[in-house]
C-alpha cells in the first residue's frame, strides 16, 4: 500500500465523523450497545489490540480500522479485505472483549443501517448467534443520518447481518486461526 492509500485509509469517513457527534443510548439493554470513536485508533494501538484479542504476537493490525467499541471494549472496525476498494467499501466486523465475532456488515452504508434500526455491532453479532427475531426498533436520528450518508434504498438490521455473513461466511475462521 502506498503512502498516500495509508493515509486515506486513516482519514475517518464523514459519516463517521458525524457518528461520533451522536449519543447512544444504551436503554438497560433495549438499545444498541455503541461507543463511535472520533478517530480511528493508530496503527500501534491496532496492532497492540489485535495482538491481545488473538494472542498471537507476530500479527500487525494492517487487516483493520477500529471505530468504535462497545461498553465492555469490544472493536466495531472495518475489515480491509477488498483490495482497491474504498475504506467505506470494506465490510464492518465486531470482535468483543469476551470472544464475540462476526461481520455485521458489508459496508458503511449497511452499519449505519444496522445502527438505524437499533442494533449495535455486539447486538448483531448476538441475534446471528442466536438467530433472534428482535423487533426493530428503529432510532429517528438515526434513521437520518443513514438516509444522508447510505448508499441505496433502506435496509433492516436483519437484512444487513444476513448479507454480510452470506458475503464473508469464513470470516470468523480466518480468525479463529490466528489464535494462539
Amino acid at each position: 500500500m502506498s503512502a498516500a492509500a495509508e493515509a486515506d485509509d486513516r482519514r475517518f469517513p464523514p459519516a463517521l465523523v458525524a457518528l461520533a457527534r451522536v449519543e447512544f443510548d444504551y436503554d438497560d439493554g433495549r438499545g444498541a450497545d455503541y461507543e463511535p470513536f472520533s478517530a480511528f485508533r493508530t496503527a500501534e494501538d491496532t496492532t497492540d489490540w489485535i495482538r491481545a484479542w488473538t494472542g498471537n504476537p507476530e500479527l500487525t493490525g494492517d487487516a483493520f480500522r477500529p471505530f468504535g467499541q462497545d461498553g465492555t471494549g469490544g472493536y466495531a472496525a472495518f475489515w480491509l479485505v477488498r483490495p482497491g476498494r474504498a475504506l467505506v467499501e470494506q465490510p464492518v466486523v465486531f470482535l468483543g472483549s469476551e470472544g464475540q465475532l462476526g461481520v455485521v456488515a458489508r459496508d458503511l452504508g449497511g452499519f449505519l443501517w444496522l445502527l438505524a434500526d437499533g442494533l449495535g455491532p455486539y447486538e448483531a453479532v448476538e441475534w446471528q448467534a442466536a438467530s433472534d427475531d428482535r423487533a426493530a426498533r428503529p432510532v429517528p436520528h438515526l434513521l437520518v443520518l443513514a438516509e444522508q450518508f447510505a448508499a441505496g434504498p433502506r435496509r433492516s438490521a436483519g437484512a444487513v447481518i444476513e448479507e454480510a455473513a452470506r458475503e464473508f461466511p469464513g470470516f470468523e475462521g480466518e480468525i479463529l486461526a490466528l489464535c494462539r
